[in-house]
């Protein structure tokens, strides 16, 4: 069952379910098992039902490890109060009922109300993660592309402490931060950017930020309008940089990589 899909066995799907189990092993032993019996044996093989993860198969295991090796000295900057880490990135937030899990009696499902709010209802965050100090900053003003970087790297520039450390940008190769206009800017600003290796999401801590606030904020909710979720967004960020310490443990950086999971990215 972990090494062959339903596919293989001509059923239908990627995925093996308690009912796919049943109808291989009545095909296989002309008898039918109880699904609870199967939920039973298949617990006491160590096995669970667990969510898939994406493993992003583009990505260079390479590339990712070069980068780990200069972020290695560049956290050392930053503990020795030299460099300021910021990291920077984008997220879509809807005013539609967000995804999420709660506890509830055995045998109802949850319901939460939709306003069926069209697509376009929702907030293009722009975010920065100052990991040196444990501090977050959200800003939204329409769509995600170089002007609007622009004008956020100045914002992030005037957010950060202007104490002599170096500030060092770290995000991703999107379109808009690779400009020239970007670069120039940025040097003008006394912004040192690095970008991420390609296909690297889990290198750049701010994607915690957003699971973070989606938990908090949009998880099993609706808005009654973009204006009422933006304001939620901003009390949340404003909640937790009051508590520096809980942002930097909730937010931790990678430091090393699973040689398994980057071989299986490869294999991919």
């Amino acid at each position: 069952m972990t090494t062959t899909t339903p596919a293989d066995h001509d059923l239908p799907g990627a995925g093996w379910t308690l009912r796919k189990l049943q109808r291989f092993l009545s095909q296989q032993w002309n008898r039918t098992i109880a699904r609870a019996t199967l939920d039973r044996v298949l617990h006491g093989l160590n096995l669970s039902w667990k969510r898939c993860a994406r493993l992003l198969g583009k990505r260079d295991p390479a590339k990712r490890a070069a980068f780990l090796e200069r972020f290695h000295t560049l956290y050392q900057e930053a503990t020795n109060q030299e460099t300021i880490l910021v990291y920077i990135d984008e997220s879509h937030f809807h005013r539609d009922v967000g995804q999420g899990s709660t506890w509830a009696p055995v045998g109802h499902r949850v319901w939460r109300v939709s306003p069926c709010a069209s697509l376009s209802d929702r907030i293009n965050w722009y975010g920065a993660y100052n990991l040196s100090d444990g501090q977050c900053l959200i800003w939204a003003e329409g769509a995600c592309n170089t002007e609007a970087t622009l004008k956020f790297l100045n914002k992030v520039a005037a957010w950060v402490p202007a104490d002599g450390r170096r500030v060092k940008v770290i995000w991703d190769g999107a379109p808009w931060h690779r400009a020239k206009r970007i670069a120039k800017a940025a040097a003008d600003l006394g912004l040192e950017l690095e970008q991420l290796p390609s296909y690297s999401p889990d290198l750049n801590p701010i994607e915690g930020l957003w699971k973070w606030m989606r938990e908090d904020v949009t998880a099993l909710r609706s808005f009654a309008s973009v204006r009422a979720l933006f304001d939620a967004c901003l009390h949340f960020v404003e909640r937790i940089n009051q508590d520096a310490l809980t942002v930097s443990d909730r937010l931790m950086p990678r430091f090393k990589l699973d040689p398994k999971l980057e071989e299986l990215g490869v294999s991919g």
